[in-house]
C-alpha cells in the first residue's frame, strides 16, 4: 500500500502492531486461508494476509471498499504462490 494521507498511514500502522501482540481485530476469512482485517474509517481500509505456522503472519497487501474484489484476488494469488 503506498499511502500518501499522514494520518491513514498512522491509523493502518498501529493496527498493524496490535496485530503484532496477538490482537487481531476485526477479522474475516474471504477464501483460500487468506483473511482480511477490517478497519472502519474512511473508505473501509482492507489489510489482507495469511497465517503460517503458529506466529508467522505474511501481510499481502491491502485496499479500501472500493478496490476489495481485486485485492481479494491478488492477495489470493499472492498466497498461493508463497506455496510453491
Amino acid at each position: 500500500m503506498c499511502l500518501k494521507d499522514g494520518l491513514t498511514r498512522q491509523r493502518l500502522n498501529k493496527r498493524l502492531r496490535k496485530a503484532q501482540l496477538g490482537n487481531l481485530g476485526d477479522v474475516e476469512p474471504v477464501g483460500e486461508g487468506v483473511f482480511e482485517m477490517r478497519e472502519h474509517f474512511g473508505p473501509g481500509w482492507r489489510m489482507y494476509y495469511v497465517q503460517r505456522g503458529a506466529t508467522l503472519i505474511v501481510v499481502l497487501g491491502g485496499g479500501d471498499k472500493s478496490t476489495q474484489q481485486a485485492d481479494i484476488r491478488r492477495a489470493i494469488a499472492l498466497a498461493k504462490s508463497l506455496e510453491d
